[in-house]
């Protein structure tokens, strides 16, 4: 399921991952998702510190490796997300993880 990249419960606006695992990566069609409490399609992205256009976009599928954010009225501005476009990576849950979690690590090809 979703998996916001920052907790939960507080009033600012979330950028969720899917599949949920970190780092993303281009080849697992990356669906980024903008939450936040403002108004629906409200949303302004920016890809690598840059204004980027995907106005009023919810949520997209990520075709090109970067750093992306996303704004939303009201909450302000999301915590980032990096997609890479490596070719191995190791894979953590996209969620906060705490000293004595137990943690299902993927290694990717």
């Amino acid at each position: 399921g979703w998996c916001p990249l920052s907790p939960t419960g507080t009033q600012t606006t979330q950028l969720l991952v899917e599949p949920p695992w970190t780092p993303a990566v281009l080849w697992d069609q990356v669906t980024l998702t903008c939450q936040g409490s403002g108004t629906a399609n409200a949303t302004t992205w920016y890809k690598d510190g840059k204004h980027w256009g995907k106005e009023g976009l919810d949520h997209f599928v990520v075709t090109e490796s970067g750093t992306y954010k996303c704004d939303k009225p009201g909450t302000g501005l999301s915590p980032s997300v990096s997609v890479l476009n490596d070719r191995l990576v190791l894979q953590v849950p996209a969620r906060a993880l705490l000293e004595g979690d137990k943690v299902t690590l993927r290694c990717r090809v």
